[in-house]
C-alpha cells in the first residue's frame, strides 16, 4: 500500500425484456432558472431523452456504475459496501469491498475501469475507511461462463479527508490515461484553498496512485477551490467538466483547467473575480439541482440531480455552456448517477428511494 499525500503534508437488450415500461418523460424549466455562460446557446437541436424503463435490481443506495467491455454493469452500493453486477437479465452480488466504513455520506462511492481492463482486469473504487477516504483497485476475474469474482483490493492512494458530509467520491480515467479524483472539503474550509491539502480538489493520478507528471503544483492536485465535486466528464475535444454542490445556493457546472481555482469557500457560482474561475452554469437554488453524476455525449452534458429530483441537460459549445433543460422532474426521486450505456442510451441510478432502481433510457433522438 502506498500513502500518497501532496509534498509537505448487450445486456441492455435484456433490460428491455425485464423492465417495466414507464410513462413518457416530463420536460420543463424550473421556477428558479439556472444560468449558463452563453444563455443564447440553444438546446433545441439537442436530442431529448426517450421514454424510460424501470429496472428493479433491489439496490440499496447505489452510488456509481460502470459497464465492462462485454456489457456487464457493475454497481457500487454506498452503505452495504457491496458490488453488484447485471448481465443478460440477471443480477448478482459480487461481494463486499473490505475496509469500507460507511457513515453519513461516506461508504463505497465512485468506480472507474482501468483503460487497460482487457488485459489487467482492474476495477478502481473510491471508499471511506475508518480513517480517511482512499482509492483501491480490485481485479475482476471471469470464469468460462462469464461469472465474475472479486480479487483482494490493493490500496493505491490514501489520506483524502473524511467527514459525515462532503466526501466527494467520483473517479474517472481521462483521455490522457490518468485517474481523476473529485474530493470534498470534508467540512474543513481551510483545505480547498491550500494546494498542499487533498480536500476540496480534483486530483490527477497515475494508475498506480502516484501524482501524475505535469500536475500544476508538483503533487497530486490538479485544481482547487472546490466544495464537493460529484461528477467528472470530458467533451469531444478533451476538455474536463465537473459538477459540484453549492451550499444553500449556487450549484455549479465547471470547466476545469489545470491549476484553476474555483473559489470555495471565498465565493460560489460566477462572481466575476479575476482570481477565481467562474462556473459555466449556476443553479441559484440548490433545491432545483444538487448535481451529481455527469456524462457528456456529443454536444450535451447530462447531469443527475439529488435534491432537484430530475435530470438536467446542458448544451455545450467549445468552452461555453447554454441554458439547462430539466427532464423527469420529481417523477422518479433523487438521481445519483448518469451512465452512458454501450448501446448509446443511459442508466440513471436513483438514490434513497427504498428500494432504489435503475431508469433505462434509450439512445436520444
Amino acid at each position: 500500500m502506498r500513502r500518497r499525500l501532496p509534498p509537505g503534508a448487450s445486456a441492455l437488450a435484456a433490460v428491455a425484456a425485464c423492465a417495466a415500461l414507464f410513462l413518457a418523460s416530463c420536460t420543463g424549466h424550473p421556477d428558479e432558472t439556472p444560468t449558463g455562460s452563453s444563455p443564447s446557446l440553444s438546446a433545441s437541436s439537442d436530442p431529448a431523452p426517450g421514454t424510460p424503463q424501470r429496472l428493479d435490481l433491489q439496490l440499496n443506495i447505489p452510488w456509481a456504475a460502470v459497464f465492462l467491455p462485454d456489457g456487464t454493469a457493475v454497481i457500487s452500493e454506498r452503505d452495504t459496501a457491496l458490488l453488484k453486477s447485471f448481465r443478460a437479465g440477471a443480477a448478482r452480488e459480487l461481494g463486499a469491498v473490505p475496509g469500507v466504513v460507511p457513515g453519513g455520506e461516506g461508504g463505497l462511492l465512485g468506480l472507474a475501469l482501468s483503460p487497460g481492463f482487457a488485459t489487467d482486469r482492474y476495477l478502481y473504487a473510491y471508499f471511506t475507511s475508518a480513517s480517511d477516504n482512499r482509492i483501491a483497485r480490485l481485479q475482476l476475474a471471469a470464469s468460462g461462463d462469464g461469472t465474475l469474482s472479486l480479487g483482494e483490493p490493493e490500496v493505491i492512494f490514501t489520506g483524502i479527508p473524511k467527514a459525515s458530509t462532503h466526501n466527494g467520491g467520483r473517479i474517472r480515467f481521462g483521455p490522457d490515461g490518468f485517474l481523476y479524483v473529485g474530493t470534498g472539503d470534508s467540512q474543513r474550509r481551510e483545505q480547498p484553498q491550500d494546494p498542499e491539502a487533498l480536500g476540496g480538489k480534483i486530483l490527477r493520478l497515475t494508475a498506480d496512485g502516484d501524482p501524475a507528471p505535469g500536475n500544476p503544483f508538483g503533487n497530486a492536485v490538479y485544481s482547487l477551490g472546490h466544495r464537493n465535486v460529484q461528477g467528472l466528464a470530458w467533451d469531444g475535444d478533451g476538455r474536463l467538466w465537473a459538477s459540484e454542490f453549492g451550499p444553500d445556493v449556487n450549484d455549479e457546472l465547471n470547466l476545469i483547467v489545470p491549476g484553476g481555482n474555483y473559489g470555495w469557500p471565498a465565493v460560489t457560482g460566477a462572481p466575476h473575480r479575476t482570481e477565481f474561475r467562474d462556473a459555466k452554469v449556476v443553479w441559484p437554488a440548490t433545491s432545483e439541482s444538487s448535481p451529481s453524476g455527469l456524462e457528456i455525449v456529443g454536444s450535451t452534458a447530462y447531469l443527475g440531480a439529488l435534491r432537484g429530483q430530475r435530470m438536467w441537460t446542458v448544451p455545450l459549445a467549445g468552452e461555453e455552456a447554454g441554458t439547462p433543460v430539466a427532464y423527469f422532474t420529481r417523477e422518479f426521486g433523487r438521481i445519483r448517477d448518469v451512465i452512458h450505456t454501450p448501446d448509446g442510451g443511459f442508466w440513471l441510478l436513483t438514490n434513497n428511494e427504498n428500494p432504489d432502481f435503475v431508469l433505462v433510457l434509450p439512445p436520444p433522438g
